[in-house]
């Protein structure tokens, strides 16, 4: 069995598998599949929790077969992840939220009748016990049965997850109350006792904290399934950046050609397409013929459009903005810089580094040691005391009392208000994995076009040349030719002479090659009152383009003029010539300006003692412009997608943590392979899902925001973790010693969950 993931690695014929893995539910999972994996000589996984899947590297003399089998043999699902049963895999996962959702809607309806009977004797009659008990039923099997299923699989063997103590303490806590009940059938016989708040009994019932753990602990799980089925989508979205049809050139018998539209997925290289203004460049391939100015942003970020001859490449996804092209395919399907761009994503989100979550990290120690404390106080209190009926209540106490509704409670609360206020203030963090990330940030890489800039050209000068005047003689008449134009630095130019005034009409316009445009517009329109002809009033030639186009006009530069054109382009401007006729009137400069928070974000940053690096696809006279502007020292300009994500290693090879922040399709590898990624809400859908959370304000300040949220919310997790942490160390050993007094019992355990509760929601007065 062969993939499409398989690749040849150097000379060792080593190839990839990726793999989904199903049933993994924490950290330890993931443990377990990595050490059976690497059992096998030369194995190398890496497995991804919230992804749910598995890249393997497998040396030749592994088969797919034996992967897989390995995998099973742990205790968990495994299929080979190929593009036929994508669509099968988005399915089942669909289909796993909608049976989560069934399942904590069961437990609603019977958990809530279940905790106020149980908690108040306003709700109770007579033998209610009997009543809750049936109703607990429902809950405590079938809702609950995920962690049942877990704890059994890890229990096969021989380990324990957080599942493990959430199953004991649901059976334990179902199963002792109702060897109470049976033990004392008349125990609920009258309303108000034997309840948590009953007066004067020695037996306690936990049918509630069975349902209850269970409900609680289920929302967790599908906010945390969920997430995971976002991150999924990246890839698929990314993909789904190409076009769906192209138009193509057959050849005909007779000679010539005929345009047939066919499916992208249906190319060939060799085969010759047609591009119009305004469509996607279909795959990557070479102009055959036309001229055009194309708009790469998409994929490579930079504001600019490229100017696009025969012979030069073009990419697939990109935008024809402005002239027809005849393309010749060069790469079709996976090989494309889109499809590429895909695996780096992918690569990027699977081989990146899995945290354990806080609370599995605790219950590895946390959950043996209870079961085996547990275990430990029945055969004490056999040899001690010889009592078997109390033996048996100080070790289901001790599990009872551990159950772990409050440690639990500590993540889901906590995350839930965070994220609750993150909202509020348009900052959407995913899981609690990546407020974790942010403890070690020190480091964050801002994206330049859209991210610190505001992501479209705008003329920033206007200088005239000599005598001429900056707005008759330069920035009008190029308006006026540059209406006539699609190019967006036209566009930009032609809004900003509107702003002064109505442009001049326009005749014999002509888009020519080699960066600019002709035109002629009536003699009045202008200051001089000669022409070329000498005829005062006669139309006037105006041309606007880059030095090369004048030079091919027969219109010379003088010395000054170069040196002014080259300094301005060595500050970080786009500047264009205007000549009138053949006199050189003026430059215009353009530039993609930072936002106007940009500084004031950069400067809040600081003071969170991190470090900005400006990191983009830009020139590098332009990238340093803007960054100086915004007081930003480090700079990596010029880099391509894949260079960008080379940047983020080489940062976090040094030993420093790091943010990515950015927000286009070409920032999305980058942004899953820093520590922590954060996307413009203003950006593509891609980067927001590669992305660890995203800021739907696009000003840098929510940046700061959401650092100083993310750390928030991770300390109060802590405080969460050590307060429920800390009520099972102080109520177990008063359990195990058989002192544990049912009402004082009951109180603490309600209240550590109603305290972790309250402790969570102080973040709702963050930053007000």
């Amino acid at each position: 069995m062969t993939t499409q993931a398989e690749e040849t690695l150097g000379q060792s014929h080593e190839r990839i598998l990726n793999l989904k893995v199903s049933g993994m539910t924490c950290a330890s999972c993931v443990g377990r599949v990595e050490r059976k994996l690497r059992k096998i000589e030369g194995v190398q996984p890496s497995v991804n929790l919230p992804l749910e899947s598995a890249r393997v590297i497998v040396p030749a003399g592994v088969t797919d077969e034996q992967i897989i089998q390995t995998v099973e043999g742990a205790g968990y699902g495994a299929s080979i992840k190929t593009e036929a049963n994508a669509v099968e895999s988005d399915e089942t996962a669909e289909a796993e939220l909608a049976m989560m959702r069934r399942r904590i809607g069961i437990a609603a309806i019977f958990a809530m009748p279940v905790f106020f009977i149980s908690m108040f004797s306003t709700f109770q009659f007579p033998h209610w016990g009997w009543v809750v008990a049936l109703l607990a039923v429902p809950v405590a099997v079938y809702a609950a049965w995920p962690f049942h299923r877990a704890a059994f699989v890890n229990a096969r063997h021989g380990s324990s997850t957080m599942d493990t103590l959430v199953s004991l303490g649901i059976i334990a806590s179902y199963l002792f109350s109702l060897v109470q009940l049976l033990t004392d059938p008349a125990m609920t016989a009258h309303a108000g006792h034997g309840s948590h708040g009953g007066h004067g009994m020695d037996h306690l019932l936990y049918f509630d904290s069975a349902t209850m753990v269970a409900l609680f602990l289920l929302i967790g799980r599908y906010i945390e399934a969920r997430t995971q089925r976002r991150s999924s989508e990246a890839l698929r979205k990314l993909l789904d950046l190409g076009a769906k049809s192209v138009t193509v050139l057959q050849p005909l018998k007779g000679g010539g050609t005929r345009e047939v539209t066919i499916p992208v997925k249906d190319l060939l290289p060799g085969d010759k397409f047609v591009v119009r203004p305004g469509e996607k460049i279909a795959t990557d391939g070479v102009v055959l013929e036309g001229r055009s100015a194309v708009d790469t942003s998409l994929l490579t970020g930079e504001s600019v459009p490229v100017e696009v001859n025969p012979g030069d490449q073009v990419t697939g996804a990109t935008i024809n903005a402005s002239g027809a092209l005849t393309v010749e395919a060069t790469r079709v399907g996976a090989e494309t810089t889109l499809a590429q761009m895909g695996r780096a994503v992918a690569e990027a989100q699977s081989t990146k580094a899995p945290i354990a979550r806080l609370a599995d990290r605790i219950s590895a120690v946390f959950v043996p040691a209870v079961i085996t404390l547990a275990v430990l106080t029945l055969a004490g209190w056999l040899v001690f005391s010889g009592d078997l009926n109390a033996a048996f209540v100080a070790a289901v106490s001790v599990l009872v009392i551990a159950c772990p509704c409050a440690l639990g409670l500590a993540t889901p609360t906590a995350l839930l208000a965070g994220t609750s206020r993150g909202s509020q203030l348009g900052i959407l963090i995913k899981s609690a994995q990546v407020l974790e990330d942010t403890r070690g940030v020190d480091t964050v890489v801002l994206d330049k076009t859209g991210t610190v800039t505001e992501g479209r050209l705008a003329v920033v000068q206007t200088v005239p040349f000599g005598q001429n005047d900056y707005l008759t003689d330069v920035l009008l008449p190029a308006a006026a030719v540059e209406s006539r134009s699609e190019h967006p630095i036209a566009r930009a130019i032609a809004e900003t002479g509107r702003r002064h005034g109505a442009l001049p009409e326009v005749a014999e316009f002509t888009s020519a090659p080699g960066g600019g445009v002709r035109g002629e517009i009536p003699g009045q329109a202008l200051a001089p009152e000669t022409t070329e002809s000498g005829e005062v009033g006669a139309a006037r030639t105006v041309r606007v383009g880059q030095a090369s186009y004048l030079e091919a006009e027969g219109i010379e530069l003088s010395r000054e003029q170069r040196e002014e054109l080259r300094a301005r382009l060595e500050s970080g401007l786009t500047t264009i010539l205007v000549a009138v006729d053949h006199e050189v009137t003026g430059l215009i400069c353009l530039q993609d300006s930072p936002k106007p928070d940009a500084v004031a974000g950069i400067a809040e940053l600081k003071r969170l003692g991190l470090t900005p690096v400006l990191l983009t696809g830009d020139a590098e006279p332009v990238a340093r412009a803007v960054a100086a502007e915004v007081g930003i020292d480090e700079v990596f300009a010029g880099v391509s997608p894949a260079e960008k994500v080379a940047k983020i290693e080489q940062l976090q090879s040094a030993g420093r943590g790091v943010a990515m922040v950015g927000d286009g399709v070409n920032d999305a590898a980058a942004l899953a392979r820093a520590d922590l990624g954060i996307a413009m809400g203003s950006g593509t859908d891609v980067a927001m899902e590669a992305a660890d959370m995203t800021v739907m304000r696009s000003d840098l300040g929510s940046i700061a925001r959401a650092v100083r949220l993310s750390r928030a919310t991770l300390k109060l997790i802590k405080s969460n973790l050590f307060w429920a942490f800390g009520y099972n160390v102080v109520a177990i050993p008063v359990a195990a010693a058989g002192l544990l007094n049912p009402m004082l019992a009951g109180a603490a355990m309600a209240f550590s969950s109603v305290f972790v509760v309250l402790n969570s929601l102080r973040l709702a007065r963050f930053e007000r």
